[in-house]
């Protein structure tokens, strides 16, 4: 193979610029072995610029796919016919794509159909269900089927893809690289707080993040309201919650939560004032996929608020606990986190299953060796991580 590898990164939704900002950072790092391009799919598109700004980097293009009310086909299907378009006018030898969005799978597709290699970042993990989550469970299954090369985040992920039958020597174990990112912010300040800090000060702050789709009908009241449980029972809590800016989210968290003393309902926040507020919580309640692989790291007790989690690795460290989109199970399983000091204090105490800050590095090393650049394998993450970030 000849070099340097032109490899195409694809970056649909705000997550995805957490996770392959610092891939696409290590591999500009070696520019004799990669030339690297970062196409977004115009998913997020006020979000996405904004979140790769603290890293430097900017798009290469965009396939300005989105417009309101579209379906899940119709996403899938302008996704492909506009990837395929970039990659005829200029074929890359290797197209990475990240984790379970429908944007992954269109993408990974039409590399796919040109026959160019697909790597998947974050490959291997699995729910067991394919509806749930919905639709990110078959996206990832798909994309395995598709991907030539597979980044598994842990263990336990590889074990996933091996039982599949995928090639042992396809599969690399990187650890996560929302934890590379994480460290990176983490020890940058934010220009300005998402929300000031005497806003906040003298309190407990749970933090909050939730949007899935498959909590749209009712989960995503059940949230709301067991918020607002919480707040009555306890008078020294305040709650952060960047809201999503889907109408369907939105509106319902205006309705139960809008106007409630010690809420505070804010904007999407840049990635460095997200990491920002991570800190500065005692307790993350979250339907996040990245948040459970972040909040770890900063000694964080997280609440998983879905039925399942294909983040199984958290559960078992004892720094998570899956309690579903329930108001019954929130609210109990936040008081008793609340009231029981030991409890607390063990859960921060975990270290954290997914990753150690090299994740982008071993990438980047599976890639050349993968493509004949070395003869030496990367060693795969062992996790778990050790010190958590002050």
């Amino acid at each position: 193979m000849r070099h340097p590898i032109k490899a195409t990164i694809v970056i649909g939704t705000r997550p995805e610029v957490t996770k392959l900002a610092p891939v696409a950072l290590e591999l500009r790092r070696y520019r004799k072995q990669f030339r690297v391009s970062l196409v977004g799919t115009g998913q997020h598109r006020d979000l996405v610029p904004q979140h790769l700004r603290p890293f430097r980097l900017r798009l290469d293009a965009d396939l300005g796919v989105m417009k309101r009310r579209q379906s899940l086909a119709e996403i899938t299907a302008r996704t492909a016919r506009r990837m395929d378009a970039l990659l005829a006018e200029d074929p890359p030898d290797v197209v990475l794509v990240e984790g379970d969005t429908t944007a992954v799978l269109a993408a990974g597709l039409a590399a796919f159909y040109r026959k160019i290699p697909v790597a998947h970042v974050e490959a291997g993990l699995r729910s067991g269900d394919i509806y749930d989550p919905f639709p990110e469970e078959m996206n990832r299954r798909l994309v395995g089927g598709l991907a030539e090369i597979h980044f598994a985040p842990t263990a336990s992920a590889r074990q996933n893809l091996l039982s599949e039958n995928v090639p042992a020597d396809r599969v690399f174990v990187t650890g996560n690289t929302a934890v590379d990112a994480l460290l990176i912010a983490a020890k940058r300040r934010p220009e300005r707080p998402a929300v000031p800090a005497a806003a906040l000060r003298g309190r407990r702050v749970l933090l909050v993040t939730a949007h899935r789709r498959e909590s749209w009908d009712r989960g995503i009241r059940e949230i709301c309201l067991a918020l607002r449980d919480l707040l009555q029972r306890f008078p020294d809590i305040a709650i952060v919650y960047p809201v999503h800016p889907n109408p369907i989210v939105r509106d319902q968290v205006a309705e139960v939560l809008g106007r409630q003393e010690r809420v505070h309902l804010i904007p999407p926040a840049g990635y460095v004032e997200f990491v920002d507020l991570m800190k500065r919580s005692y307790l993350i309640l979250t339907d996040s996929g990245g948040v459970q692989e972040e909040a770890p790291s900063l000694g964080k007790p997280i609440l998983v608020m879905r039925e399942k989690t294909e983040r199984t690795e958290g559960i078992e460290a004892g720094c998570s606990r899956l309690v579903g989109p329930d108001r019954k199970r929130i609210v109990a399983e936040t008081s008793r986190i609340l009231r029981d000091a030991a409890l607390y204090e063990a859960m921060v105490a975990s270290s954290n299953p997914y990753g150690d800050g090299k994740a982008a590095s071993r990438i980047r090393r599976g890639l050349a060796y993968h493509f004949g650049l070395t003869r030496r394998r990367p060693r795969d993450f062992g996790g778990p991580a050790g010190d958590q970030v002050g």
